[in-house]
């Protein structure tokens, strides 16, 4: 599939791209997005990213307004170098015979300036050079020109940008405008479908998920499974099976405790589901421990074999974490998610230790409930939260937090009215001090 190039700039740049991206017609398919002033870049890509899978800029200058627009594609931007500026010299001294010693430049920078300067043997005493950054303002660039012509210093103002070239013919300076040639056109073109190609093979690689929870008691009849981890297997499918449909994978489960999804690796980083995600959902479900192997291959079989190594990396780093491994056998963990797993699985708090094994409560299920009144986002909890989230009674969760309360970890902060009939539920605040 030909990727769609969306071209933005100004109106004869775009359509020099666009000219220029035909010679590529079996690879790019270019779609023109004209403005009049660059801060248009931002409404052109928020309203129309469905529409294009990559952009090309006319210039960097570009750069600011089409990071703010959030869009998700890979950018690409026209690089103006000296064989920009020889082009546009040519045209001052070959066809208007004017000096060329005597020019403010902006946006190139000064190494190519005074190089291509050299290189045609012209003096550089009286040439100035505004670089550009990604944060300069352009009215810093129009105020350039216009102070070194005011005060004489220079004759002739040349710039890359069509609406600085606008903003000072209009007061009767003169301007040149430089764009880019052909060549840089061709080079930016090339980079942008050498990457897009790339980056499409990377993203339709399969992905294999392997998720193990370690839940298999040790009994003397090692063929008998209990109900009770019928039930727990069934709830922990049921976390993994909503994960794998929110990736577009197939999912199989290949014993107790043992599941694998088949997805792509485009659908598995574009998904905002995240594996920290499932991780924490498993350890509310349970604290037994979990961790996932994820694994990259150009086939199931190599992705599986990586998924397993991923999982094995994972089991013998820790509890509750997620190792990766690529189709070259690269191996990243344990995973950072952008939400990691909100709750710990031990505490280096002495007095706290104590408390909670006067109550009866495992440090666990104490981060736990800490994650959930985080998730509350009020600072505050109920038993029917904790009953909800950690797959308990309402009694239990009662009980638990009585007992923090007890033991001071944790406070009645009020009450809120029941939903039908029945006492007021107390509202309490968990604390670590």
């Amino acid at each position: 599939m030909k990727p769609r190039a969306g071209i933005v700039g100004p109106s004869n740049s775009v359509q020099l791209i666009s000219d220029i991206a035909e010679e590529y017609s079996d690879k790019l398919l270019p779609i023109p997005f004209v403005y009049q002033n660059t801060e248009e870049t931002t409404h052109i890509l928020q309203e129309n990213q469905d529409q294009a899978d990559l952009w090309v800029f006319a210039g960097p200058a570009l750069y600011t307004p089409s990071r703010k627009s959030g869009a998700k594609q890979p950018f690409f931007y026209l690089h103006l170098d000296g064989s920009s500026l020889t082009k546009t010299l040519v045209e001052i001294g070959y066809k208007d015979k004017k000096s060329l010693e005597h020019v403010s430049i902006d946006m190139l920078s000064k190494r190519d300036v005074y190089e291509t300067y050299r290189d045609l043997n012209i003096p550089i005493e009286h040439v100035y050079v505004h670089e550009y950054s990604h944060d300069t303002p352009i009215a810093d660039l129009l105020a350039f020109h216009k102070k070194l012509f005011e005060e004489e210093k220079v004759e002739i103002c040349i710039t890359c940008l069509r609406s600085i070239y606008e903003d000072l013919c209009l007061e009767g300076i003169p301007a040149y405008w430089v764009t880019p040639t052909r060549s840089n056109i061709r080079d930016t073109l090339t980079e942008a479908i050498q990457k897009w190609e790339t980056m499409h093979f990377k993203q339709s690689q399969i992905a294999a998920l392997l998720v193990k929870v370690e839940i298999m008691e040790k009994k003397a009849d090692y063929h008998m499974v209990s109900y009770d981890q019928h039930r727990l297997n069934l709830e922990l499918q049921s976390a993994v099976l909503n994960f794998s449909e929110s990736i577009s994978g197939s999912f199989m489960s290949l014993g107790v405790g043992v599941f694998i999804i088949f997805s792509t690796r485009g659908s598995l980083q574009d998904s905002e589901q995240q594996i920290g995600a499932l991780l924490e959902r498993l350890a509310l479900i349970t604290e037994l421990p979990s961790n996932i192997g994820i694994g990259y291959g150009d086939t199931a079989l190599v992705a599986e074999e990586n998924a397993r190594l991923a999982l094995n990396h994972a089991q013998n780093y820790d509890a509750f974490c997620a190792f990766l491994v690529d189709n070259n056998g690269t191996i990243e963990g344990p995973l950072k998610e952008r939400e990691n797993i909100s709750f710990g699985y031990r505490t280096e708090n002495k007095e706290i230790s104590e408390k909670l094994t006067r109550c009866g409560v495992t440090i666990t299920t104490f981060n736990k409930i800490l994650s959930v009144q985080k998730r509350m986002g009020n600072h505050s909890i109920t038993a029917a939260n904790v009953a909800e989230w950690l797959k308990m009674t309402p009694r239990n969760a009662r009980r638990i937090l009585n007992g923090l309360v007890d033991q001071g970890i944790a406070e009645i902060i009020g009450e809120e009215a029941p939903t039908s009939k029945g006492r007021p539920r107390k509202i309490y605040r968990v604390s670590m001090e």
